[in-house]
């Protein structure tokens, strides 16, 4: 019913810039919060940043003041702004999005796919 595509992970070197996106599609009456996690191999999917559909925004500890979270309602897409970027944010980073649904207005998480970034020192 919805699907969130991501783009824009890869190989950057410490210090560098990334900008993530992720597109959303399908049956959607609103997108409600929607946010970034990442997860390391064999560790637990971490909150990276999460925004509302207000505009209010959350951040980790760990990348407050070098990552900054966006949306465009219009285009139904959430942005991750990673900058200073360490060897330490290398994961696979994940879109999630609570979601109504439309003509059912219910609402359920969606995940994304997942998109690699790694930091090199």
């Amino acid at each position: 019913q919805v699907q969130l595509v991501e783009s824009g992970g890869g190989l950057v070197q410490a210090g560098g810039s990334l900008r993530l996106a992720c597109a959303a599609s399908g049956s959607i009456f609103n997108l409600n919060v929607m946010g970034w996690y990442r997860q390391a191999p064999g560790k637990q999917r971490e909150l990276v940043a999460t925004i509302t559909d207000g505009g209010t925004t959350n951040y980790a500890d760990s990348v407050k003041g070098r990552f900054t979270i966006s949306r465009d309602n219009a285009k139904k897409t959430v942005y991750l702004q990673m900058n200073s970027l360490k060897p330490d944010d290398t994961d696979v980073y994940y879109c999630n999005a609570d979601v109504t649904i439309k003509y059912f207005y219910t609402s359920r998480s969606y995940w994304g796919q997942g998109t690699q970034v790694t930091v090199s020192s």
